[in-house]
């Protein structure tokens, strides 16, 4: 245990100081924080403590990877809007002897077929962009209450004629109080640099480093859990800033108290049964970032969804607004060997 945990702080030494750079500007491979899974999604899109027994949580928090999800597989299908869907898979795996889970996930992203152009617009064909990142996950007990996880990712992006991949790792630890119903957690997320870069002159640009910390509680004496995810804290102002259009339009910068809400994710949950829960999160950032100025706001921000929660078989859905377009999820979570998930 003290050569596992030592491997993971050498690690996040080493992988802060490649990381530090990208506390400005814009970076690559911002897929990599779309959710996984239905429940992540319903949940406001950033999720890392939720209490479930859900195996696709760990894609994005490898510290919530359980004995209890051994052999468990989550699969997830996302539609949005212009042909654009995402798929993810994600399985465990309990090593008894070492006492070690090991995890395994693939996201891919697949933008359709779009027409191919020169500079003066003549056609010369079509081309399918896709992004696509594959981790795999290991967590450790080390005390009653914590659990220390680690991801490895290889990332690829191909839009055409422009390639680029990288490598990312993240770390995560987490504190769960079975008594009291309590989970909090903190990670790093997306430590690493390109390997190969979509311009030709070799230059990287930074990954989408993230430093997330959230609680969740669920009620002792009622049906519902709650849960308050902060992201991106490694700054202050993270709202897109355009002060070129903001002038023109007369629009007043984020005060300082909207720039510390910007970081906040909220998010509860309803079990109207053992078998149903329904979902609901809202996501300060996505708002602000969609909102269209002189006009109605309506639900930005928010989602929801719903889950149906079988002893072998857990089937959960959610939806939420970009504008005026809505996203749909679905994802399936059950075990290999048809051993209950309740």
């Amino acid at each position: 245990m003290r050569r596992f945990f030592l491997i993971h702080i050498i690690l996040l030494c080493i992988a802060t100081q490649s990381a530090s750079q990208t506390l400005g500007g814009n970076a690559v491979f911002s897929f990599l924080s779309q959710p996984n899974t239905a429940q992540v999604a319903a949940l406001g899109g950033v999720n890392i403590s939720s209490i479930s027994n859900d195996i696709g949580l760990s894609f994005h928090n490898p510290a919530m990877l359980r004995k209890e999800m051994n052999q468990q597989i989550n699969t997830s299908i996302n539609s949005f809007f212009a042909g654009i869907t995402q798929y993810n898979l994600t399985t465990g795996y309990h090593l008894t002897a070492s006492k070690i889970n090991l995890g395994a996930g693939v996201q891919y992203l697949n933008y359709g077929a779009l027409t191919q152009t020169d500079a003066s617009g003549n056609v010369l064909g079509s081309f399918k962009p896709n992004d696509y990142v594959v981790q795999i996950m290991a967590s450790k007990q080390f005390s009653e209450r914590f659990w220390l996880g680690s991801s490895a990712k290889l990332i690829q992006s191909n839009y055409g004629q422009f390639r680029a991949s990288g490598i990312a790792m993240d770390i995560g630890l987490s504190y769960f109080d079975d008594a009291n119903q309590l989970q909090m957690s903190l990670v790093v997320k997306n430590m690493g640099t390109q390997i190969n870069t979509y311009n030709l002159n070799g230059v990287k640009e930074e990954l989408p480093f993230d430093i997330q910390a959230g609680v969740s509680k669920k009620l002792k004496n009622a049906p519902f859990q709650f849960s308050i995810t902060a992201h991106n804290l490694h700054r202050l102002n993270i709202y897109y800033n355009d002060t070129t259009f903001n002038n023109n339009e007369g629009i007043i910068s984020s005060s300082g108290l909207q720039k510390v809400v910007g970081h906040l994710v909220v998010a509860a949950q309803a079990f109207l049964s053992d078998h149903v829960e329904l979902n609901l999160g809202y996501n300060f950032q996505r708002r602000q970032d969609l909102n269209l100025y002189g006009t109605t706001s309506g639900l930005n921000g928010f989602a929801f969804g719903t889950g149906i929660l079988l002893r072998k078989l857990q089937i959960r859905y959610a939806t939420g607004f970009y504008q005026q377009h809505l996203f749909h999820q679905f994802s399936m979570n059950f075990n290999l060997k048809g051993n209950p998930l309740q």
